[in-house]
């Protein structure tokens, strides 16, 4: 679990860093809606350009990205080899007993598999280049014709913003704790799977009691600088739209509508 960077922020000044976090919520949205609507390997190589040019506008070291795809590759592995395993069209091009796998297949699950690489990707270039202050306000902004209908807008994008805050903590938590139980003789990764599973229960029991513990504490600060869910609030923070949000917005728009009619 070492360099989880899932919901962390690296300061930067680059043109990334300076967009709006209305923007580049509702760019990243676009995108990934985009990339699930596609069938084409045309298509899906003008997502991959758009993406690197994106992440190379950063200047986010390139191993940052690679290291958020760390916690998901055991399920793009999964995904990859469920659609070789059950998807039976076309021609066969490989048997071995009772496994046939089938050249349709094996072309969805590379696809399957790049889709979700392409979504991992473009949502740690908004958490790493967006303050999750800035990522509050910018939810509430968005969300905010809802209130309308009695919706709490204020309080859905506080939850959203600690729930991502938290997540890199959370894993920071689960290290130390691993750490701790291997210097008293306890390898989760070895054992019988009865023995496995009560390692993990000794793992889960003090992360829960740390969580719990750390939303207290959370709550005790909100609390003591006058939080009232519900309220009116100001912000020392103020939000600036600018020409380059409106072409990114219009960029990724157009890929949205491509993908809807390609």
């Amino acid at each position: 679990m070492n360099g989880i960077v899932i919901g962390q922020y690296l300061p930067g000044q680059s043109f990334w860093h300076r967009l709006d976090p209305r923007a580049k919520i509702v760019a990243t949205s676009l995108f990934v809606v985009a990339s699930f609507l596609i069938d084409s390997w045309l298509f899906m190589g003008l997502l991959i350009m758009a993406e690197l040019v994106a992440m190379t506008l950063t200047k986010i070291p390139l191993n940052y990205f690679m290291r958020s795809l760390k916690p998901v590759f055991f399920f793009v592995i999964l995904t990859f080899i469920l659609q070789i395993i059950f998807n039976r069209q076309g021609q066969v091009i490989f048997s071995l007993g009772p496994i046939e796998i089938y050249d349709e297949g094996l072309n969805l699950g590379f696809f399957m598999s790049i889709r979700l690489i392409i979504v991992v990707l473009i949502s740690t270039l908004l958490t790493l280049t967006t303050k999750p202050s800035d990522l509050t306000l910018a939810l509430e902004s968005l969300f905010k014709p809802l209130k309308k209908v009695g919706f709490p807008v204020s309080e859905l994008a506080l939850m959203i913003s600690i729930a991502l805050r938290f997540i890199p903590t959370l894993f920071e938590e689960t290290q130390k704790i691993l750490k701790a139980q291997a210097s008293r003789g306890v390898d989760i990764s070895e054992g019988k799977f009865k023995d496995k599973v009560m390692q993990l229960i000794s793992l889960l029991v003090p992360l829960f009691i740390l969580s719990f513990k750390r939303a207290d504490e959370l709550a005790n600060a909100m609390e003591v600088r006058g939080y009232v869910p519900g309220r009116l609030r100001t912000s020392i923070n103020r939000l600036n739209w600018k020409l380059s949000d409106t072409v990114l917005v219009l960029v990724c728009g157009a890929l949205f509508i491509g993908a809807i009619i390609f």
